[in-house]
């Protein structure tokens, strides 16, 4: 939606200009606003070439030697970023210059003030961290080691979703201290939301413009130094925008009936589609919001959901546009920001000068409370702009295609709760759980993750950390193990709430342990006893044979909540190291770093 710019917000504009501006802006779709925005780029940018190009006395600008080299670096956390970059790439590559494309993991980040051309495409991960395969990297720009950049020119683009507090932030990070070492903006930043396409594309053509301009460089060089290793993305015809139809074929419940938690494994036919995973890839599926949500929703603003509506290009009701294409359960700021925008309610528009109170509001109000709890009518056009586009969930494929053949296995757990009496549930999780019934069709997308592999010797031991519905990519690593006869050891750490009700696959791991292709299991049941005992409790407890393991070689995978569990136990890991290792706690952390670089520690948070 167009944000209305209230008279009192600070603008160059006069209000007659402002005022002109928006009555044209109200009357436009989407896409005709990104034309226009590309279109006020181009004249911008018409103004700006000189600037770019020549030297001024107050920036200075490098004349780059012939077939200097373009680091272009990707971090990427679901993928977005990494397909940006190999766009990217191949765009720079068709004007004959010289590029070479890391994963953000693989870069040799101390070397980074060597680089005279940098561009880096993250996404932002949790509360406004880095992704996983960016953290080594992000830590030693922030450290006293970083060195300055002064010969460094570089450009960010940085992926992010407006719903979360700390929007595009590890860009931001990235983009902030590159210039506090001394390096110069190539151009400025972009951050980016959920829709990105059209402003990606556009970076696109002004980094290849301005590389035009400043790269020296000749006709003929040794395109075979361009290509740097990288894993490149699963490519089959099925991805986020065209996903493969498949089927349910089972479902069942694998917690007891009296478990506070409600989770289930779903087996997913995808016979005949081609369609291949590794053990640590996701599953992409798109949902179908609840009818009785919708309903409740249109009732509610006095709708009657048979509107029209325009999306991409194709009319469809309102009714199946909230079913198949608007977020409706999970509330953010930036829904809360408009909601209180165009209803000018005083108690939404007051949480935004307490952003404790706004954190807390968002995280215990859903979107059909908030718009109970404001109580006003609303029209069609204000609540789209009011909503979010639908994005995919994505669930750890727990599964191995070598054992399981033509099927895709996630485990679910359901998302129910109470709230001013009324029963919710969560969009995705019910409709995978209680809605979707055996043999009805289901859109799903296979998100590869390069950052959670199993090692390629199979003799090296590992060890795997997690904790509820975390356990999901240890089973399908264990299938996987199973069926090459990898003779490395194997040892899990699980927790959950009780030994009775919550032990997943539990029958699995005992056979797997009894067959010995588990080595050791531990577990960890925080309700079982008066006091609570987590995975990194156990992992303290057993600190002096992980540590053995480690010396060994052993691979460690954490699987789980991002804000507690991954936080612990990486806190546990650097306490065990610090004991046993000898070393203080800075150079503990700094073994932890290293270990992410090796590829030895590798983590799918979520």
């Amino acid at each position: 939606m167009m944000k209305k710019i209230a008279h009192n917000e600070i603008t160059p504009l006069t209000s007659e200009q402002l005022s002109d501006i928006q009555s044209i802006f109200v009357t436009l779709s989407n896409s005709q606003l990104i034309w226009i925005s590309g279109y006020l780029w181009g004249l911008i940018n018409a103004i700006q070439t000189d600037k770019i190009t020549n030297v001024s006395e107050k920036t200075k600008i490098i004349d780059f030697v012939p077939n200097k080299k373009i680091t272009l670096i990707s971090a990427s956390q679901t993928g977005n970023a990494r397909q940006l970059a190999e766009q990217l790439r191949d765009d720079i590559n068709a004007i004959n210059l010289d590029v070479i494309l890391f994963n953000a993991r693989d870069y040799k980040f101390k070397k980074i003030a060597e680089e005279t051309l940098l561009i880096i495409i993250t996404s932002t991960y949790g509360e406004g961290e880095p992704p996983e395969e960016a953290i080594a990297l992000h830590k030693y720009l922030f450290s006293n080691k970083a060195a300055k950049m002064e010969n460094t020119y570089f450009a960010v683009f940085s992926f992010g979703d407006r719903s979360y507090e700390y929007f595009a932030k590890a860009g931001k990070d990235f983009d902030h201290r590159l210039e506090e070492l001394g390096a110069h903006r190539l151009c400025d930043r972009v951050d980016v939301d959920i829709d990105f396409k059209e402003e990606a594309n556009i970076w696109r053509k002004k980094i290849v413009f301005l590389l035009k301009k400043k790269v020296k460089h000749t006709s003929i060089f040794d395109r075979s130094n361009k290509v740097h290793k990288i894993t490149q993305v699963n490519h089959t015809i099925y991805n986020k925008e065209h996903p493969l139809i498949a089927y349910l074929s089972t479902r069942q419940k694998v917690t007891s009936r009296n478990s506070l938690k409600d989770v289930h494994h779903l087996e997913i036919d995808i016979t005949n589609s081609n369609v291949c995973y590794q053990p640590g890839d996701a599953l992409g599926v798109w949902y179908e919001n609840d009818p009785n949500l919708i309903n409740e929703l249109l009732e509610l603003l006095g709708l009657k959901g048979t509107e029209e509506i325009q999306i991409k290009g194709k009319l469809i009701s309102l009714n199946e546009a909230l079913k198949n294409h608007y977020e409706l359960t999970h509330n953010s700021t930036i829904v809360v920001k408009n909601m209180a925008t165009i209803t000018q309610n005083k108690i939404l528009l007051d949480l935004f000068n307490d952003q404790e109170k706004l954190n807390t509001f968002i995280s215990t109000t859903p979107i059909i409370e908030m718009i109970h709890h404001v109580s006003v009518k609303i029209n069609t056009q204000e609540l789209l702009q009011i909503l979010r586009p639908m994005q995919p969930r994505f669930y750890s494929i727990s599964s191995a295609q070598s054992e399981v053949g033509e099927e895709v296995h996630i485990t679910v757990s359901a998302i129910r709760y109470k709230i001013n009496e009324r029963f919710r549930t969560g969009g995705a999780s019910s409709y995978l759980v209680d809605r979707i019934k055996e043999n009805d069709k289901i859109r799903i997308f296979i998100e590869p993750n390069d950052n959670f592999r199993l090692p390629k010797d199979s003799n090296i031991p590992i060890i795997m950390i997690g904790a509820g519905t975390g356990i999901a990519p240890f089973r399908a690593f264990m299938q996987q193990r199973a069926t090459d006869g990898a003779l490395g050891k194997n040892w899990l750490f699980f927790g959950n709430l009780r030994f009775i009700d919550d032990f997943i696959y539990q029958v699995e791991w005992q056979r797997y342990f009894k067959n010995g292709v588990l080595t050791k299991i531990d577990t960890a049941w925080s309700r079982d006893q008066d006091y609570k005992i987590y995975v990194q409790n156990k992992l303290l407890k057993n600190s002096a044979e992980v540590w053995s393991w480690i010396q060994e070689g052993a691979h460690i995978y954490v699987c789980g909540d991002a804000k507690y569990m991954a936080k612990d136990v990486d806190k546990a890991l650097i306490t065990l190291t610090s004991r046993h290792g000898g070393m203080n706690l800075d150079k503990a952390n700094e073994f932890w770093d290293e270990m992410r670089i090796k590829q030895r520690y590798q983590r799918d948070i979520y």
